[in-house]
């Protein structure tokens, strides 16, 4: 797709016409109108292949075009099947049950915001939904932090930051799958690279929420209890249940290929699920399409654990093949060429480069408000940028996370901004200033492309 000659010639001014024309019909239609991404990109790619039938390219080569760039992502296709079936195996085995149940004692009501961000940091890793930790386990502290007496900003930015980091750490997350697979990186290698800059921001977070903010009162667990009492009677929670995380560890630090890690671990849940429960191949079968659904759940936890399957899926495939589309249509038509033709004289060294990247994929998120976008069109510009300086694709993945990912919950009229505030009641506003580890990892990824820390360059 890259090293395809474009079909067009344009100026500087044409193309940046473009790119800003489309950048503001996209934020409209996601902000104001509050389309889905799949309706906004489609609208975009239909409006830049009339714009190239205006311009003289032809209909037939701008779709092979976009073709080829579908067929160069189509990694991320295919593991996001193998995530959905994943998802599905842990829950009905137990593994995500019991580890919720565990992690729901590390509640500290003397450190009551840290208990907040690990738990939710735990959490979100185990289930790869900063979303739905939010709206279950962070609507839980948020009902706590009245009878802690804790500031709900505080409360809120506690949460967020550790949803965050689950999501962005979790082999499991859709967004952790779209940034390796968008610039061609193993799964878990790029979750193992980002701990260079997730890490540092992890324990700044945690030292900050221990002693940087102010302390709270005592009150009840009460909340909590009725949550890991309701885990209990769900029958899924037994310690031999862990036994798939164990597999997923060991296979990734040896590793092993993705989708065969999470084979093996799915094949090992499955015999766990056999040990305490005796689901029929067609019950099974139906979990691993439409999600894992269990009967007798408290609310709250149903929401937790009832997910996966490979219907869960679709909504992010769909949007990555889109998007993949369109980013291979804009470089077809010569737009992303030419803007990075302009700053190619900028664009010298590891530093600026990191910079680039980390205020694209920013801006993406400020002006469409959307997560997905934001890592898969500054992916897609960059990707030659880096080739070109001789830089592993992990450092831009890395990027990507670090100022896609983590930075749309901090936007107030973004997707996750939007559904935060209105499910833990607090504005985006209010809680901004405390979700510390959010903008943390974007200082740290700017700083570390500067000085050249934990960057690395492909082996010749």
């Amino acid at each position: 797709m890259i090293s395809k000659q474009p079909l067009l010639n344009l100026s500087l001014a044409e193309a940046a016409t473009v790119m800003a024309l489309m950048i503001f019909v996209m934020g409209f239609t996601i902000i104001y109108l509050e389309w889905v991404p799949h309706l906004t990109i489609l609208l975009a790619i239909t409006a830049l292949m009339l714009y190239g039938l205006v311009r003289g390219a032809k209909w037939e080569v701008m779709q092979k075009r976009m073709a080829a760039s579908v067929e160069q992502g189509m990694g991320a296709v295919y593991l996001f099947f193998f995530i959905g079936l994943l998802v599905s195996a842990l829950m009905m085995s137990g593994a995500i049950p019991t580890l919720m149940y565990h992690g729901f004692s590390l509640i500290s009501p003397t450190f009551f915001y840290l208990s907040a961000f690990l738990l939710c940091g735990v959490i979100g890793v185990s289930i790869g939904s900063s979303l739905t930790t939010c709206a279950t386990v962070g609507v839980a502290f948020m009902g706590m932090s009245e009878a802690f007496q804790a500031a709900p900003a505080i409360t809120a930015g506690a949460v967020v930051s550790g949803a965050f980091f689950g999501d962005k750490m979790s082999p499991l997350s859709d967004t952790t799958g779209i940034a390796a697979t968008t610039v061609g990186v193993d799964l878990f290698e790029h979750i193992k690279n980002m701990m260079f800059t997730t890490i540092p921001a992890l324990i700044l977070t945690a030292l900050i929420f221990m002693w940087g903010v102010p302390s709270v009162g005592s009150g009840s667990l009460k909340s909590v209890a009725e949550l890991q009492n309701q885990l209990q009677q769900s029958g899924l929670v037994h310690n031999y249940a862990l036994l798939p995380f164990v597999v997923l560890v060991v296979l990734a630090v040896r590793k092993v290929n993705a989708i065969l890690t999470m084979l093996a671990t799915i094949v090992v849940a499955v015999v766990i699920t056999y040990i305490h429960s005796l689901p029929s191949l067609t019950q099974l079968s139906g979990w691993f399409f439409g999600g894992f659904k269990a009967e007798h759940l408290g609310e709250n936890v149903a929401r937790l654990i009832q997910r996966g399957g490979l219907e869960s899926m679709f909504f992010t495939q769909t949007v990555v093949i889109l998007a993949l589309s369109l980013g291979g249509l804009l470089f077809a038509l010569g737009v992303v060429p030419t803007l990075l033709e302009a700053m190619r004289r900028f664009l010298t060294n590891a530093g600026r480069a990191t910079f680039s990247v980390a205020m694209t994929s920013l801006g993406v998120n400020l002006l469409i408000g959307e997560q997905y976008l934001s890592i898969l069109l500054s992916g897609e510009t960059f990707k030659p940028v880096y080739e070109k300086l001789g830089l592993h694709p992990r450092n831009l993945s890395r990027t990507l996370e670090d100022a896609g990912t983590v930075i749309n919950p901090l936007v107030p009229w973004s997707v996750c901004g939007v559904f935060i505030a209105k499910v833990l009641g607090v504005a985006v506003v209010d809680y901004l200033p405390y979700a510390f580890f959010c903008y943390l990892c974007l200082i740290l990824t700017v700083l570390f492309g500067f000085t050249g820390l934990t960057l690395s360059k492909v082996e010749k």
